[in-house]
């Protein structure tokens, strides 16, 4: 497969894009900073520097010409302020769907948060309250798409070495979840078309990765 990661530098994504590259897939990670490229290029992805919070859908696309699928794993980031929550978790995002639209790729699964989906807690402050409101925007608006789209949203993340095993459910996720694992459920979840509609919470459980993504198809389509 081809595949594109957007925010093709950050923790997960630099993951998945090694996941990616080492069974043989051609992976292409969009960065903002051409410093990043060379850390790219050291995982075996191929970097394209494209700013999603200046780009036009038209640049997007041509970037994402030819893929089978995007991952959407971009994000503002630790420190910045709410206004970049908007711009890159909620925008960005909002964009690569429309890039995806224009350019034929209909597969795209979204890097979410624990929390979207709901109103942020009242104790909440003002950043994270409006990362998990840009980020519930950003789903809402690609399940509203004529795409073959899921929804990922982990649990709290570690850096913690992967377990392999996983709890994958259509319940909150609560715990923790390592960027590995994160990763791992990612590429499963690009092996299996059949997740496609699907929002999905994840955290550290009992299941093997494959065994969770293969559950979660069964549950969607009623088929063992």
């Amino acid at each position: 497969m081809k595949i594109v990661i957007a925010g093709g530098h950050g923790r997960i994504a630099r993951r998945l894009g090694r996941l990616l590259a080492a069974r043989g897939d051609g992976v292409i990670g969009i960065v903002r900073n051409p410093d990043h490229c060379t850390d790219l290029e050291a995982d075996g992805t191929e970097p394209v520097v494209c700013d999603l919070e200046q780009a036009s859908s038209e640049q997007v696309a041509s970037v994402l010409d030819g893929a089978d699928a995007v991952v959407f794993a971009a994000g503002a980031g630790p420190g910045s302020g709410a206004a970049r929550k908007h711009t890159v978790d909620h925008r960005a995002a909002v964009l690569v769907a429309e890039a995806a639209l224009r350019a034929g790729v209909r597969r795209y699964v979204m890097v979410s948060t624990r929390g979207a989906g709901s109103p942020p807690p009242a104790h909440a402050d003002d950043v994270w309250a409006a990362y998990v409101n840009a980020k519930t925007a950003a789903d809402e608006h690609l399940m509203a798409q004529d795409l073959d789209w899921t929804v990922l949203r982990p649990a709290a993340l570690t850096d913690e070495p992967g377990t392999g095993t996983v709890r994958l459910t259509a319940g909150r996720s609560i715990g923790e979840i390592t960027r590995d694992d994160v990763a791992r459920v990612l590429a499963a979840l690009l092996d299996t078309p059949t997740t496609a509609g699907l929002v999905l919470e994840l955290a550290a459980g009992p299941d093997p990765v494959t065994e969770a993504v293969a559950h979660a198809a069964e549950a969607r389509t009623g088929r063992p």
